[in-house]
């Protein structure tokens, strides 16, 4: 009875969810009145260089009028892509009244999922899933349904809209010259091709009408796919109602998708490459392993952070043909991404695109609620002095630190299944600890801190699992539905403490399982609390 039940709610959820996002799509007011009014905002509050005016907005490039001819006269108007994010002047984030709605909802989810949780706990919530496809599909059906009816409800942050939507016209015109083409560009190849295709199907008939849509698409799958991998993983650990409820956490979870179906950001695509370089890392799959490492760096310099992982585990195998491997694979993923862009570039092109967008955001936080924001450095000069040191060095220290911990927890347990962890300390660790942090920086944490739970079978990292996500939901809904400023109130101050305490609680956490073997699973916790449980 209690599986019909459910049945029966998923399908009309399901029927309901279809039901707005055509409505949704049907109704879309379009992409180019936004666009318009959004960046003639932004480029008369940015340029110095002449006002920004209305252009031709569904091609992503804008109209900008020339200085003044010798009759007064202004001069004819161009066609002209920003040069850089500088040009955007002051970003803007989307209409604060749908800030309420997603408010509203991501405080249910919550608490419901912290309900579920102690409910599949105490065995109050008896679910038979063993062979009922019906309920697991229905489950990634709804998460894909809601995402496309948020993308098309609500536009995204203006600025990273706006860039995307220029970069993928100006791929879909001349891939091979993207880069020479595009100076506002900063992002590193691989996403290139992501862009690509979206502008080339954004040119099809009236497509053009939903680029904005368009344009979170890639993220819309990608949580799709990672919150499937989790249900894969967890199935091998765990029973079908279990593994079932761990993949709703995901797919459900506020902190996933108002990153790709309200902002438009694409954190999720890159996450689901992180997911993959680890999971195979897990598997002793060292060549699959380090093609998504690289492709995770060729796609956001942020993938340098995690691989330190590969690392651990190449010194862990002491295998010169693994090593070679690595390195092989790794060259061979980096030529096929980059050589298409290189004809008729300088040698040291990508190395300068790199050094260029790391050296964009030369501040102690950007918005990112950590350690620096918590002493109020939210866009302070990363070169000001902090005690002895600049913030900058601070930042480098505590990377070290950090990829030391992680390194010293890794070879303690000489364990595959310790991977997960490992690139869960790596990105809260330098996400709190260092210096240039986007508050997007630490959404790898969600997905990294359940699959570290699944491995590792530790309740606690279930507990950081929820605590992460929070922090990062309330991280980028601050920066996307509020004028946040550059200096934080008291709330962004508290989240960003908070990020601290499970920071480091998540050190403890690691310590305690890798060099003192202790873990507190669930039957531990179930005994201590006198449960009984049957996961």
């Amino acid at each position: 009875m209690g599986k019909n039940v459910v049945k029966y709610s998923l399908a009309f959820v399901l029927v309901l969810s279809v039901i707005l996002s055509v409505y949704s799509l049907y109704h879309y007011s379009g992409s180019t009145e936004w666009f318009r009014r959004n960046f003639q905002h932004s480029f008369t509050q940015g340029s110095t260089n002449g006002s920004w005016g209305s252009g031709n907005t569904n091609q992503g490039v804008w109209q900008r009028s020339n200085p003044p001819q010798g009759n007064g006269q202004s001069g004819q108007s161009q066609w002209q892509m920003p040069r850089s994010r500088g040009d955007f002047g002051g970003f803007r984030g989307t209409s604060s009244k749908y800030g309420v709605y997603i408010m509203a909802y991501s405080a249910i989810v919550f608490l419901l999922f912290i309900l579920s949780y102690y409910a599949l706990k105490n065995k109050k919530l008896k679910l038979d899933f063993q062979n009922d496809k019906f309920i697991i599909v229905a489950l990634f059906l709804i998460g894909f349904f809601m995402r496309l009816y948020i993308a098309a409800t609500i536009e995204g942050y203006s600025g990273d809209i706006g860039l995307f939507r220029s970069w993928a016209q100006s791929a879909s015109q001349d891939i091979l010259n993207f880069y020479k083409n595009t100076p506002s560009c900063d992002y590193p190849p691989l996403y290139i091709y992501a862009l690509y295709l979206i502008g080339k199907i954004a040119s099809i008939g009236n497509l053009s009408h939903y680029y904005n849509v368009f344009l979170k698409f890639p993220s819309i799958l990608a949580d799709v796919a990672s919150s499937y991998i989790i249900y894969k993983i967890a199935k091998k650990h765990f029973t079908k109602n279990v593994s079932a409820f761990i993949s709703a956490l995901y797919i459900f979870n506020p902190a996933v998708f108002i990153n790709s179906s309200a902002w438009g950001q694409v954190d999720s695509f890159f996450t689901l490459l992180i997911i993959a370089a680890v999971y195979f890392l897990s598997e002793k799959k060292i060549g699959l392993s380090s093609v998504f490492f690289t492709a995770a760096v060729l796609m956001k310099p942020q993938g340098i952070i995690f691989a330190p992982v590969l690392l651990f585990e190449l010194i862990n195998e002491r295998s010169l043909k693994s090593f070679l491997k690595a390195i092989a694979l790794s060259a061979l993923t980096a030529l096929l991404v980059i050589i298409p862009f290189s004809i008729g570039q300088d040698p040291m092109w990508i190395l300068n695109l790199y050094a260029k967008t790391i050296s964009e955001y030369p501040y102690a936080s950007v918005n990112g609620f950590n350690f620096f924001a918590l002493l109020g450095a939210n866009y302070v000069n990363d070169s000001s002095t902090l005690l002895i040191f600049s913030y900058s060095v601070w930042g480098f220290i505590f990377i070290v630190l950090t990829t030391a911990f992680s390194w010293f927890t890794y070879i303690k347990i000489k364990n595959s299944n310790f991977a997960f962890v490992s690139a869960l300390i790596q990105i809260a660790g330098v996400f709190t600890f260092s210096t240039g942090m986007h508050e997007r920086y630490l959404f790898p944490a969600v997905a990294l801190a359940i699959l570290a739970f699944l491995y590792i079978k530790d309740i606690r990292l279930l507990g950081l699992f929820i605590g992460f996500s929070v922090t990062s939901y309330l991280n980028m809904y601050y920066v996307l539905f509020t004028n946040l400023g550059m200096s934080f109130g008291f709330v962004p101050m508290m989240i960003s403490l908070l990020n601290v305490v499970l920071t480091i609680y998540l050190a403890k956490v690691a310590y305690d399982f890798a060099v003192l073997n202790k873990v507190y699973s669930f039957d531990e916790y179930a005994a201590s609390h006198k449960i009984h449980t049957n996961i």
